[in-house]
């Protein structure tokens, strides 16, 4: 009896985990942005780190990033395609070690599913050109939009209010 659980435990874990994979490619493959580079454009023209979290959504350590307490007004732009993501105004200090925002420019911003720890999380992505910014969370700011909108500084690059 016990093998017989064991064995349907593992078939259920490795449906759950191979379908996840599957499903975050078909994402990646079907989407067409308007920002195209091939893998070796993006290595030349993005900083190490940066290219690790846009083009193979890695996470930089918290607390480490550029922008984690960067308090200048202004707007955040994709590192990758500098389109504009986020506001200053709307970055809080969420204490996780990450650049935190309670909303985006929704216009450039696109979800996802992320599976990589084996549950579903929605990502965060620059709709132009494809790169990962982060995750999005239900634990932001309940006076504003509840979300916590978890950021890369890697991802990002920050052009000063005139």
């Amino acid at each position: 009896m016990k093998k017989r659980i064991f064995f349907l435990f593992f078939i259920v874990f490795v449906f759950v985990s191979f379908s996840g994979i599957s499903q975050e490619k078909k994402t990646h493959e079907n989407k067409s942005y308007t920002v195209k580079k091939t893998e070796e454009q993006w290595k030349k023209e993005l900083p190490k780190m940066s290219y690790l979290v846009l083009r193979k959504a890695e996470t930089e350590y918290p607390f480490t990033g550029k922008y984690n307490n960067h308090k200048e007004k202004g707007t955040y732009t994709c590192a990758g395609c500098n389109t504009p993501l986020y506001l200053s105004e709307n970055k809080y200090d969420s204490k996780c070690g990450w650049p935190s925002f309670d909303r985006a420019v929704e216009s450039n911003i696109e979800y996802d599913l992320d599976y990589k720890l084996g549950y579903a999380r929605k990502e965060l992505k620059c709709n132009k050109c494809g790169g990962h910014l982060g995750h999005v969370f239900n634990d932001g700011p309940k006076e504003t939009t509840g979300k916590r909108h978890c950021i890369n500084s890697a991802a990002l690059n920050f052009v000063p209010n005139e």
